[in-house]
């Protein structure tokens, strides 16, 4: 086990979603030495930059969490620069890493990875066994790289590298931009926007019958942090709350604790992606001891008050 307090912590995309969480969890356990550069100042898609930093910075531990991402339209009109940048700041993070002699790696995957028909739950075993969902496949093939260098790079050089898969995100600080953001920011922007304009109906994309697995982005950042501590194995791991919703039935309950009381009209003309997603994630529990422990209701009026609060701030 890591003592985490006593190490310099470099966060890659720390002051976003995730990130400022992760960072949040490491103070809660002493840390004082957490570095979290920002792009304008180190572009982790270009060698040079990448270079500079580690140089500069000199981290003993690497939390790897930046990424290009975004919801079903931005992950299918940017396909391309999804793949790009996502497997270049992989690859060029954890080879200066290895270079520079950092003594633990921990990559922050996706459950996009995963075969668009995978058995559900989802277990790390099926991780190999298909083609990803073809909206998010360049993004999930991009993240799933990093495990590929990560074992790799542990057979030939020792190098301690991890891999972790978490389910779909949501919580305070999440991306509420209607251009890329996820279905439930989504569903809340419109939800509430459709109140303050006396809508009588929403409209939600694809058919509602999909569904999806979501953590609560503080029990997301408390299982980095646990595996950073405690897990030093090659396998991958899932992390999630092991629990699955229908979207029609996520945009019902979002629409409830919103108070909009219109029609949800769902069009089947925009894609559903992946059919279901579900993790099974024992791994999780039996390695590092992480169990999701926030109710779902609760996480999401959360996430609501929060937006609610940011609207009035911005207006």
């Amino acid at each position: 086990m890591i003592d985490l307090s006593t190490r310099r912590i470099l966060v890659t995309g720390g002051t976003g979603f995730l990130g400022r969480h992760v960072v949040a969890v490491l103070a809660g356990r002493g840390c004082r030495d957490v570095l979290t550069p920002r792009r304008a100042d180190y572009d982790l898609t270009v060698e040079a930059d990448v270079g500079r930093l580690f140089e500069a910075l000199r981290p003993q531990v690497v939390i790897h969490l930046a990424a290009v991402v975004g919801g079903i339209g931005a992950n299918r009109d940017s396909p391309g620069r999804f793949f790009y940048e996502n497997v270049m700041m992989g690859a060029l993070t954890m080879e200066h890493a290895r270079r520079s002699g950092v003594e633990k790696f921990v990559g922050v995957g996706t459950i996009c990875a995963y075969p668009k028909l995978a058995p559900v739950p989802f277990r790390e075993r099926d991780l190999w066994n298909g083609y990803p969902e073809e909206t998010n496949a360049p993004y999930g093939i991009a993240k799933k790289m990093l495990l590929v260098q990560g074992q790799a790079y542990r057979t030939q050089y020792g190098f301690n590298a991890v891999h972790l898969l978490p389910v779909n995100l949501y919580g305070p600080h999440d991306n509420f931009d209607p251009a890329s953001s996820h279905v439930i920011p989504a569903l809340i922007r419109k939800c509430l926007e459709a109140i303050d304009a006396g809508a009588p109906e929403l409209e939600c994309w694809g058919s509602g019958h999909a569904t999806r697995e979501f953590l609560y982005v503080e029990d997301c950042a408390e299982a980095i942090v646990l595996a950073t501590e405690r897990y030093d194995e090659p396998e991958p791991v899932n992390i999630g709350a092991g629990f699955e919703i229908s979207i029609r039935d996520l945009s019902e309950l979002i629409a409830q604790l919103t108070g909009f009381s219109g029609r949800l009209a769902f069009d089947r003309t925009k894609p559903d992606g992946q059919p279901r997603r579900s993790l099974d994630t024992s791994r999780a529990l039996e390695r590092f001891g992480f169990r999701a422990t926030t109710d779902f209701r609760e996480g999401l009026r959360r996430t609501i008050d929060w937006y609610r609060l940011e609207r009035e701030r911005r207006a």
